[in-house]
């Protein structure tokens, strides 16, 4: 069954079979041109960049011209942006980023399933989460339908943002009564025994990535009472010794730098009506001994236990700038060829 916006195409092939230039026109609803050109045509910029078809664009109609294939692409990114549009109220550039890198790979040449409006939407009381890739989505949906869920992956992939989102969702929505934020104070070789000052300003440092998470979700003064009243516990991974976390959301960040026995140790502190997500990446491991990464052993060790589920996110799923998708990918290259 097509949709709307398929049925109310007006396709041209072969205007000019000289050059074998396609048209394509796809009519656009009253309110939309503003929106999907953006603010002093922000959005279109972006897009004609994407694109190697040629953009028209009036109050009615999106005109494309070009080759096929080009049209052919063009078409389908056009189209699920207005799907995008139609459904959010609402667009911006990484969308636009995300459905034509959909688009351009070979692997998703037919966006179909993974079409970025078909993802689902993190509700935080300051800031609405659109997820940006079909392992973004399944990680998600992991979270919901399981109590332990490992998230591994490159810099950049979501992983931890993504978790706080769903923590801070599980508790605005009484699912939990608190978040617990957990991190092994490993970095570069750096312990905690070497910063100046109380125990609060040597874990800080540690916690900035999800402090900076929290904020964006939460207002900051809602987020205080909530650190005041133990609502959000922020703790280093040593802290959590011999404690059960019961209703609670627990998330341990940057689990490649934690061992073995640690891991096996925050794993048993799960208590009743609790859920956990694990986040790491093992290409970033700081310990002294890189085979002894908990993270890299507990991918062997729980990986067919029911209940529990482990995500693995790639250079693709990376939701920051195009710029770092590209670093992380010539990074891997360049490991791989030993190098």
């Amino acid at each position: 069954m097509k949709s709307s916006l398929e049925n109310s195409e007006t396709p041209h092939p072969h205007a000019d079979e000289k050059t074998d230039v396609e048209r394509v026109e796809i009519p656009l609803k009253q309110g939309e041109l503003f929106i999907f050109a953006g603010v002093n045509d922000r959005h279109l910029k972006v897009l004609r960049a994407c694109l190697s078809a040629r953009l028209i664009i009036n109050n009615e109609t999106v005109v494309i011209m070009g080759s096929a294939e080009h049209v052919a692409q063009a078409r389908g990114v056009v189209q699920e942006l207005l799907n995008i549009v139609r459904q959010r109220g609402n667009l911006d550039t990484e969308d636009i980023e995300t459905v034509s890198r959909l688009s351009s790979s070979k692997k998703t040449r037919a966006i179909g399933d993974e079409a970025p409006s078909s993802f689902s939407t993190i509700e935080t009381p300051e800031k609405r989460i659109y997820l940006r890739s079909a392992n973004q989505d399944k990680y998600y949906q992991a979270s919901k339908n399981n109590d332990i869920v490992f998230a591994i992956g490159p810099a950049g992939t979501g992983k931890s943002y993504i978790a706080v989102a769903m923590a801070v969702q599980a508790l605005i929505s009484h699912e939990v009564k608190r978040i617990v934020l957990v991190r092994p104070a490993v970095e570069a070789g750096e312990n905690l025994g070497f910063l100046p000052g109380d125990l609060k300003e040597k874990v800080d440092p540690y916690f900035r990535p999800l402090y900076d998470a929290l904020m964006e979700m939460i207002s900051m003064e809602r987020l205080k009472r909530y650190i005041e009243r133990n609502t959000i516990e922020i703790a280093p991974l040593a802290y959590m010794r011999g404690r059960t976390l019961s209703d609670s959301f627990v998330i341990l960040d940057e689990a490649q730098n934690t061992t073995g026995d640690q891991m096996k140790m925050f794993l048993t502190r799960l208590g009743l009506h609790s859920k956990a997500v694990i986040t790491g990446d093992l290409t970033q491991i700081d310990l002294p001994r890189k085979d002894e990464s908990g993270l890299l052993k507990v991918t062997r060790v729980l990986r067919d236990i029911p209940g529990i589920e482990f995500i693995e996110l790639t250079e693709s799923d990376t939701a920051r700038h195009e710029l770092v998708r590209r670093i992380i990918i010539a990074y891997q290259e360049f490991q791989n060829n030993g190098k």
